[in-house]
């Protein structure tokens, strides 16, 4: 991706490249990171995350910018104007910092021949400011597919959560039960000069007013806490866990779920964690061992049960499903650029397979907790009614909780700007034979 004498602009640029190309953040990032000196990872970091936030705005205002768009083989110096835009606009940067070095990054890109278009088009988008958005997909910097359907699923709420998706997530911990009550970790917390609070619903969740790097919190590399969203942490306490019950975690990495579930009921018989990824397992066992706690993983895809399952049944089942990410949009915001409308409905599908197959090896008298960091009604409530429909024993739980709006078959959390993300939960129980 990079090398030490490519300037960060260049690297921010080739990053954003291949994230249009299809791979995320998470896959492009983390190499072009190791190719930059520590002290600038960081801003490597915040301008590829801020462009993806603001990518149809400043998309929008670079297109009406340029007479013609730039042929495939300089794709590349579009981003890098995108970037720039990005810092004129949103950034303290100074502004002739950002011309100047843009420049120079075209060159380190090979592009001597566009320094003259990038100068020209920076120059003027500095000296005419921002243009006022004329749609609501540059205004709110979302996919026009997305503001739609959104604004058709929650004709009321659509703005608020195309806002939340744009706000700066929040760093949330969950507190090690086995090792801390949450106001003993507070304590602590406020010894070492980290401003925090409680969460309104996760009952071992504390915010921080301000994200700080994990090995300034007290006994993290101990196990004390781990980094969890609130709205994934409630999954405890919907799932009902008591001693000598055999748990199934069926798509588990990177495990934070798992681990949630330990520590919330140490005597379970086991924890199965399946998930289909080799590459994302180590991940969770590297939380578990951090935490000094024990599950069963396997490889597997979960919905080819003969694959893997070994005939007993499980007591509980958490059933976090393969979803569009729509809820989580602000920690991810790539999510942006890579998901299409059309991946919607395949989604679905897989959803369903997963419930059904996961129905099958739930024990009579047991209960399965679907779960999904989405927004959009046909990946959470509407699976759940499909899936009623057909699977006559399957009776709806409806727990007595005091967070997200009551869909009729589950429960939607809207990302919240300034607590959890977005998330749906529904609790399904099997009957006693």
């Amino acid at each position: 991706m990079g090398d030490q004498s490519r300037p960060m602009r260049a690297v921010a640029a080739s990053v954003l490249l291949a994230v249009e190309n299809g791979e995320s953040l998470s896959q492009c990032l983390p190499p072009a990171l190791q190719s930059l000196a520590p002290n600038e990872r960081p801003v490597l970091q915040a301008l590829c995350y801020g462009t993806c936030r603001w990518f149809h705005r400043l998309d929008s205002e670079l297109n009406d910018r340029l007479k013609k768009p730039l042929k495939k083989p300089d794709r590349v110096i579009h981003h890098l104007m995108m970037v720039a835009l990005f810092q004129l606009r949103f950034s303290q940067q100074a502004n002739y910092a950002v011309l100047n070095e843009s420049v120079e990054a075209c060159r380190a890109l090979d592009k001597p021949h566009l320094t003259g278009l990038v100068n020209g088009v920076l120059r003027s988008a500095e000296r005419e400011g921002a243009p006022e958005p004329t749609t609501d997909a540059s205004r709110f910097s979302h996919p026009v597919w997305m503001v739609k359907k959104l604004r058709h699923n929650w004709p009321d709420n659509w703005q608020q959560i195309l806002e939340a998706n744009n706000a700066q997530a929040p760093m949330t911990l969950r507190v090690n039960a086995l090792r801390f009550s949450r106001d003993e970790y507070l304590a602590l917390l406020n010894e070492a000069g980290i401003e925090a609070t409680a969460t309104r619903f996760a009952p071992y969740g504390i915010q921080l007013s301000h994200p700080v790097q994990v090995d300034q919190l007290p006994w993290f590399a101990d196990g004390a806490v781990s980094v969890q969203d609130e709205a994934a942490q409630l999954c405890t306490t919907l799932l009902d866990l008591a001693p000598g019950q055999r748990i199934l975690d069926a798509c588990a990495a990177p495990g934070g779920k798992t681990c949630a579930i330990l520590e919330n009921q140490l005597e379970l018989a086991e924890v199965v964690a399946i998930d289909e990824s080799a590459a994302r397992l180590p991940r969770v066992q590297e939380n578990l061992d951090r935490l000094d706690l024990r599950a069963s993983l396997l490889q597997a895809d979960a919905a080819n049960t003969e694959q893997w399952w070994d005939g007993q049944p499980f007591d509980r089942i958490l059933l976090d499903v393969p979803c569009s990410a729509s809820g989580v949009i602000r920690r991810h915001p790539d999510i942006k650029l890579l998901r299409r409308e059309t991946d919607i409905v395949p989604l679905a599908a897989i959803q369903l397979g997963l419930l059904a197959a996961m129905w099958s090896v739930l024990k009579p008298g047991g209960r399965l907790l679907y779960a999904t960091c989405s927004v959009f009604p046909q990946e959470n409530h509407r699976i759940i009614q499909r899936f009623l429909k057909k699977q006559a024993d399957a009776v709806l739980a409806t727990p007595d909780v005091q967070w997200g709006c009551d869909m009729g078959a589950g429960r939607q959390l809207l990302p919240d700007p300034v607590s959890h993300d977005g998330f749906f939960y529904a609790v399904l129980e099997k009957p006693e034979l």
